[in-house]
């Protein structure tokens, strides 16, 4: 394996309450646009609490999944499980792609320098940015196409957002929303459920790639951690979900975007 290989920050220890804090920050911003905050937690691990890029993406995958979990059950209580159901057919046609999407993106990732993974997280948190602008300031459309052009670009849309979900270490809501709503015509309230049916097997299927490695490692050595800073992102998500609508998304979104935007430039000069 070429990539980077260290288990624990190469900075000082920090404090469990800058951990938690972090965390709570983080879910703060994904609660009050209704997001798991993973995107924005990625560039911290790496800029603030000084993890080397691989440990960085496999520990945000690990704290992305246990969110994807707690949030799911309020979730579901929000749009009705047969409403969801109703939909399986959607599900299903993206998790056809997804699902080895993320096992080629997590592979990928563990072979890449480690030079070159922090300009290619660099790219796609360009392009998150660009996908919260236009999912949450614009009017997403639908092809309206027939079912034999939808299910293909359904799989080949899912392998995509797969391969950026592991690489990132991020569940790929982002993506997996304005897909849903272009692509099949759902509103979206019906997407944002979806997406998380479709976001924990996908990042299960890039966890267990992810374990094949070596640097998976660093979840055993960096357990206390992760676990407070889990705790925080669960506590800010919460928060955030109060504090919906406090803040116009005219503003709040264009804010977040630019912070995905600085985040990836600093990314990209990262060696």
């Amino acid at each position: 394996m070429t990539a980077d290989q260290d288990l624990a920050p190469r900075r000082s220890a920090h404090s469990i309450p800058v951990v938690f804090g972090a965390g709570a920050a983080i879910g703060v911003l994904g609660g009050m646009i209704g997001l798991g905050g993973a995107e924005f937690r990625l560039p911290l691990l790496i800029g603030l609490f000084g993890f080397a890029a691989l440990s960085a993406v496999i520990l945000n995958k690990a704290m992305s999944l246990v969110v994807v979990l707690v949030a799911l059950p309020a979730r579901l209580a929000a749009v009705s499980a047969g409403e969801v159901a109703a939909h399986w057919s959607v599900a299903v046609n993206l998790l056809a792609g997804s699902l080895l999407g993320a096992w080629a993106g997590a592979t990928w990732a563990v072979r890449m320098r480690s030079s070159t993974l922090y300009k290619v997280l660099a790219a796609l948190m360009m392009l998150m940015a660009t996908a919260l602008l236009a999912t949450h300031l614009s009017t997403v459309g639908t092809l309206a196409l027939p079912l034999w052009a939808q299910v293909p670009i359904g799989v080949v849309a899912g392998f995509g957002i797969g391969v950026v979900a592991a690489i990132m270490g991020v569940a790929g809501g982002e993506l997996l929303i304005p897909t849903i709503v272009l692509l099949f015509g759902l509103d979206i309230k019906a997407a944002g459920s979806l997406s998380l049916l479709v976001s924990l097997p996908t990042m299960l299927v890039a966890f267990a790639r992810y374990s094949r490695d070596g640097s998976f490692a660093v979840l055993g050595a960096n357990r206390r951690f992760a676990l407070v800073m889990i705790a925080g992102s669960i506590a800010g998500a919460a928060l955030g979900g109060l504090l919906l609508g406090v803040f116009p998304e005219l503003v709040l979104i264009p804010v977040l975007s630019v912070i995905l935007l600085v985040s990836a430039v600093k990314l990209a000069r990262h060696d």
